[in-house]
């Protein structure tokens, strides 16, 4: 959240809490409403009273347009959602979360126990990098070896390639395929 929209919510909130408990006041009894009414119509009244409370009223209009109608998300914080932007001396580098993915299914595929691999990729600020792996896998797979493998190799293979660090590699063997007989 933006520091506009953190103090224009903090405003807001302060103002919600005054009215309600002037309204608790009012329903309670133990604040008398000609007061109320004096005091409002006073301040609206009063020249330079007038014009302040017109004026944070523009301001507190616009800002309610604003935080209803537009997005706050940055265009940084869109481009993290969708990859890793690096930087050197020479320029940047953004690396899509779809090329990381397209790594780890080329890993599995170079595994024949492994037949189908469903990939989602997280990327945290730091730019570490979360691998979950849903895979289909023979009937002949040893799944704990190939796991083991299979989390090895990944994180190699992103390390070599993009030079990012894998925090973790969550393989989930969501189905073993049956086995395929062969027809004379």
């Amino acid at each position: 959240m933006k520091i506009l929209e953190k103090i224009t919510l903090i405003i807001y909130s302060n103002i919600m809490l005054i009215l309600s408990i002037i309204l608790c006041l009012l329903v309670f009894g133990w604040l008398d409403i000609g007061l109320v009414g004096d005091l409002v119509k006073n301040a609206i009244q009063g020249e330079v009273t007038g014009n302040i409370i017109l004026g944070l009223s523009v301001i507190f209009i616009l800002l309610s347009i604003k935080c209803i109608f537009f997005d706050s998300t940055s265009k940084e914080q869109i481009k993290e959602r969708q990859g890793v932007l690096l930087e050197n001396e020479s320029g940047k580098l953004m690396i899509s979360k779809e090329t990381i993915e397209n790594l780890v299914n080329s890993v599995v595929q170079d595994f024949e126990s492994a037949q189908e691999v469903v990939t989602r990729v997280e990327l945290d600020r730091e730019n570490n990098v979360k691998v979950y792996a849903n895979l289909v896998v023979s009937s002949n797979a040893v799944i704990k070896e190939l796991s083991a493998n299979l989390q090895e190799r990944i994180k190699d293979k992103i390390k070599k390639a993009t030079d990012l660090e894998v925090k973790e590699v969550n393989i989930t063997v969501k189905k073993v395929a049956p086995k395929q007989t062969e027809d004379a």
